[in-house]
C-alpha cells in the first residue's frame, strides 16, 4: 500500500495515516466476520454437527476464527478469508449443465464466481450441501478445499454412491 502511495507522491504523513486506518480496520478487535447461518432439516443438521467436530484448526495456514453468530453450521479461518457453511440450500447453478466443478481429495465441488468476491464452492452428490467461500486471494486457488475434503467425506455421506467413488 505504501509503495503505491509513494508513486503518486502522497506525503509520508498521509501514507502513515492511511496505513494506521487500514490496519485498525483489519485488527482482531473488530471480531470475526458475519455470515448467514443455514437452516437445514434436522437430519442434515445432524450431519453438519458431525462435520463441525472434524474440521481442522488451520486451513491453508490460516487459524480457525469462526464467524458470528456462532453455530455448528458455520466455520471460518483467517477472519473470513475462508468460510464454510453446512446445510445450505441447493444452488440454482447446479441445474446448469455448463457449471464448472473441481475435485479435491475425493470430494466434488461446484464452482461459482459471485460478482465482487472470491470463488464459492458447494459440495455435490452429498446428503447435505457444504459451501466454502474463499476471499479474492484464492481467485485461482482451490487449495483450501484439500484440508476440508477429508472431514466432508468422513461425515457427509454420498447421496449417489457411484458418483462419490
Amino acid at each position: 500500500m505504501t509503495s503505491s502511495h509513494r508513486r503518486f507522491g502522497l506525503p509520508v504523513a498521509v501514507s502513515a495515516a492511511v496505513l494506521l486506518l487500514a490496519s485498525a480496520g483489519c485488527s482482531p478487535a473488530d471480531g470475526p466476520s458475519s455470515v448467514a447461518v443455514p437452516s437445514p432439516p434436522p437430519e442434515e443438521a445432524a450431519l453438519c454437527q458431525a462435520l463441525a467436530k472434524e474440521l481442522p484448526d488451520t486451513v491453508a495456514g490460516l487459524e480457525r476464527s469462526d464467524p458470528e453468530p456462532g453455530s455448528e453450521l458455520t466455520a471460518g479461518w483467517g477472519d473470513g478469508a475462508i468460510v464454510l457453511r453446512c446445510g445450505v440450500p441447493r444452488p440454482e447453478k447446479m441445474s446448469d449443465p455448463k457449471a464448472q466443478g473441481v475435485s479435491a481429495n475425493g470430494v466434488r465441488w461446484m464452482l461459482e464466481r459471485p460478482e465482487g468476491s472470491g470463488p464459492r464452492f458447494t459440495s455435490v452428490y452429498r446428503r447435505t450441501y457444504v459451501e466454502v467461500s474463499l476471499d479474492r486471494r484464492y481467485e485461482h486457488d482451490a487449495g483450501p478445499l484439500t484440508a476440508l475434503a477429508g472431514p466432508v467425506a468422513g461425515t457427509v455421506p454420498c447421496a449417489l454412491e457411484p458418483e462419490c467413488s
